[in-house]
């Protein structure tokens, strides 16, 4: 991460790192959070409700951000539950987390997730539809302080983390969740603010 950020003339500091700890247990996410790593990333909001409110009790400065995808009706636990949510991607998830915020009076920081491949089996608004859903999240009292994308398998990810880094300059966003273990290297050197890694810290996941 220094390495590359040194490359972009950037400062380290700006790049935040998300361990992905979905499908991993508390014993498996301990150590981490002993050595002092406070950031982490689930994927399910029921997965993380059974393993974080003991870590936390053990460690309340624990910040935790959820990427993957939202149901609408689980809006409401996920807002509760954690301190950024990078999946925002259609005008209904926006209605049920404003809804969400004026209920429990908390309010994450949320990421607009884009399509940036137009793929048809990935979650991800079109990038068509990013003005009027970030008009409806300001009307919702939805914080979107960002933009985040998963690019293609397969395929070389820089010209879509750049694209995203351009739609985000376009809009106002100041941060860019984008990169994982294999490519975050790329990620941060275009701009990204929060980078996503889980097999890098964890190692593989059991089959």
């Amino acid at each position: 991460m220094a390495q590359a950020a040194r490359i972009a003339r950037r400062k380290a500091a700006e790049v935040q790192l998300i361990a992905v700890s979905k499908t991993r247990s508390a014993d498996e996410i301990r150590p981490l959070l002993i050595a002092g790593h406070r950031l982490f990333g689930e994927n399910r909001v029921a997965e993380a409700a059974e393993k974080w409110p003991a870590l936390r009790a053990e460690f309340p400065d624990a910040e935790l951000h959820l990427i993957g995808q939202l149901q609408s009706n689980k809006a409401g636990e996920a807002a509760a539950m954690f301190d950024a949510i990078h999946s925002v991607d259609r005008a209904s998830l926006i209605t049920a987390l404003g809804k969400a915020i004026r209920a429990n009076g908390k309010s994450p920081r949320c990421f607009l997730q884009v399509n940036i491949g137009a793929e048809e089996q990935k979650g991800g608004c079109a990038i068509a539809d990013i003005p009027v859903l970030l008009d409806q999240a300001k009307q919702q009292s939805v914080n979107i302080t960002g933009l985040m994308c998963l690019p293609p398998a397969d395929v070389e990810p820089a010209p879509y983390f750049a694209l995203l880094a351009e739609l985000a300059e376009r809009h106002g966003l100041k941060q860019l969740s984008m990169g994982m273990s294999d490519d975050f290297p790329a990620a941060i050197l275009l701009g990204a603010t929060h980078i996503r890694v889980g097999t890098a810290l964890f190692g593989p996941r059991a089959r």
